[in-house]
């Protein structure tokens, strides 16, 4: 089969695959029994459990009430399951896009709008992207983000998580959409200076304590849920014997309602359209995370439970669950890692557990609200940072740290930019700099010297002193000739042709790859100066991918038919006939032989 062929059919498998929308759940439906329902019902009340803590805690992140970030995770959690392919899948507001979207708002407070309606217009504009993403079959991209981007950045927001609740554990207010270090800086003066409140700090001490000791009496209990419960009623009776707490309660900071989210329309009109160059950027910095947080978890996942998983289905999900959340006036949200892993711990069968846990999520807001509004704002703080604290991956930091220098490097820039930089800006310096070394490593060949020695056999030339006079050098080239390649390849092997004894230049090209026009033209000034100077360049060895090359770009004309030797059954033959063919161009000349191979591969 010729390369058209194959370029042809190619195409046509990619197209038959984009545009493709499935609803993975309704497969499950065919053969779904009461037993199924009942362990998806279980494990959809355990992620509830889970998920209404961390929305109270994320709705301090972002400076909003809680009810659109509780809109986010029973909209986008039943949205996202009718695609996810994953059946322990969950979607909602994270801490990583929680503090994306509070820094966005935060720079954007001048344009006029609420807080709320900058987030929502955010995740319509995060929707579309995924969800074009997905069509597209742009889901396979992560393959090329290095694992040590994920890392720097997760632990970046880990410490960014934990700074910003800094505040609100030793009871003193600040600006919202404050920096890393301003955080630190004047946490750290605060403490110096006594200028904090006993409260605040008290509470957060045994909300720590609380999480603590659950944990340890009875593991498989919700922590989270039980301590701030507990904060909560205990804050509730405090206040009906006084006046006013002496420490701040959710319901001070926007208070929990017991409503069901509602069809909001479409709130984007043109006057907003000038916010679409300012917000792009971050929208596609939160797509590419969500993009890894979901490869990441549901990759995980399918690993225990043996799933196959399709990763354009998932990102289909989370720009439909993006989209609807803008529609009813939630916040933005993805892949989530902690209540997906505790939907997989509670024995989910199928999607319908991510349904069923929205439907819980609305039964506890009905005759639940009135506890959490009455929860101390230090015990969420403690419990956010408690969180932060997790996302620190001490084991994947350690194998970032210490596989290879490229992996330090990029980890460290990443969670550098994390905390100095813009959010959505770390992500691509991030991957820039991955990507950039990955380059760099593979396009630094090495040419190591080769003789025939006494027995005919090639060896390596160790002794200078010891070079024959040759006429004739062959180059083995082995490795990837890309662009990055190029300019290095011409270096060392313009540098061997300074030498004017040498007459007949032969490159091997077996084992050489990926052949592009910066290497051609590489070639081609090589094929320039060697004819210039009354001397000849050869190719031998040429795989039909390299022929492909030199053909199409023309470069097999200008060296010659007659000089090039594509490859052979034989793999020594095309290098003997180039051989042959480089003693009739030096007619009555005693030919030496000067070997090169590149012992490094790329």
């Amino acid at each position: 089969m010729d390369s058209v062929t194959e370029l042809t059919e190619e195409v046509a498998a990619m197209g038959q695959h984009m545009f493709r929308v499935r609803l993975p759940f309704v497969g499950e439906l065919r053969d779904y029994s009461w037993e199924k329902f009942k362990a998806d019902l279980l494990a959809g009340a355990t992620v509830t459990l889970v998920s209404i803590p961390q929305a109270i805690g994320f709705s301090l992140i972002l400076n909003l009430p809680p009810s659109p970030v509780i809109a986010s995770v029973v909209i986008g959690g039943l949205v996202g399951s009718l695609f996810f392919s994953s059946k322990h899948h969950v979607f909602g507001p994270t801490s990583s896009i929680s503090l994306i979207v509070a820094a966005t708002i935060a720079a954007n407070s001048a344009t006029g709008l609420h807080p709320l309606e900058l987030a929502v217009y955010l995740a319509f504009l995060i929707g579309v992207i995924q969800l074009l993403s997905g069509l597209l079959n742009f889901g396979e991209i992560t393959k090329f983000i290095s694992r040590s981007v994920v890392v720097g950045y997760s632990t970046g927001i880990g410490i960014l998580l934990i700074a910003s609740q800094l505040h609100n554990v030793l009871g003193y207010a600040v600006e919202a959409g404050q920096n890393f270090s301003t955080n630190v800086l004047q946490a750290l003066f605060d403490l110096g200076t006594a200028h904090v409140h006993p409260w605040s700090i008290g509470i957060a001490v045994l909300t720590f304590a609380i999480f603590w000791a659950v944990q340890r009496v009875r593991p498989s209990w919700p922590e989270a849920l039980i301590g701030l419960a507990l904060l909560g009623l205990g804050a509730k009776v405090y206040t009906l014997y006084s006046a006013a707490a002496p420490f701040v309660l959710v319901r001070d900071e926007g208070a929990l309602t017991a409503i069901i989210p509602s069809f909001a329309g479409y709130p984007f009109g043109p006057k907003r359209l000038h916010l679409l160059p300012e917000l792009a950027g971050t929208a596609i910095a939160i797509s590419i995370l969500g993009m890894l947080e979901a490869a990441s978890i549901t990759k995980g996942l399918a690993a225990k439970s043996g799933q196959k998983i399709e990763p354009n289905q998932e990102l289909i999900g989370m720009g439909a669950a993006n989209i609807a959340c803008a529609f009813f006036g939630a916040v933005p949200g993805s892949s989530s890692f902690a209540r997906s892993a505790v939907n997989y711990q509670s024995g989910a069968r199928t999607q319908v557990s991510s349904m069923l846990s929205s439907a819980v999520v609305l039964l506890v807001l009905m005759f639940g609200t009135s506890v959490f509004n009455f929860i101390p704002v230090a015990a969420l703080a403690a419990h956010l940072i408690r969180v932060g604290f997790k996302m620190i991956n001490w084991h994947q930091i350690r194998i970032s740290c210490r596989s290879t220098p490229s992996d330090l490097v990029v980890f460290v820039v990443t969670l550098g930019s994390c905390l100095f930089l813009k959010l959505d800006t770390a992500i691509y310096v991030g991957i820039g700099v991955s990507l950039a070394l990955f380059l760099k490593k593979t396009s630094t060949p090495t040419l190591v010297e080769y003789a025939i020695n006494d027995e005919g056999n090639l060896a390596e030339l160790r002794d200078p002193n010891q070079r024959p006079h040759p006429q004739i050098s062959i180059i083995h080239v082995e490795g990837e000739l890309f662009f990055g390649a190029a300019d290095l390849f011409q270096e060392q092997v313009r540098r061997l042709a300074e030498n004017q004894n040498i007459r007949v230049f032969i490159l091997r090209m077996k084992n050489a790859r990926h052949l592009d026009a910066s290497t051609v033209m590489a070639m081609e000034s090589l094929h320039d100066y060697l004819r210039g100077t009354g001397r000849y360049l050869l190719i031998s060895g040429s795989n039909p991918e390299v022929t492909h090359v030199l053909e199409n770009s023309g470069l097999l004309q200008q060296i010659g038919r007659e000089n090039i030797f594509p490859a052979e059954d034989n793999a020594t033959m095309a290098t003997r006939n180039a051989l042959k063919r480089a003693k009739e161009l030096l007619p009555g000349e005693s030919v030496n032989l000067r070997v090169f191979y590149d012992t490094k591969k790329p």
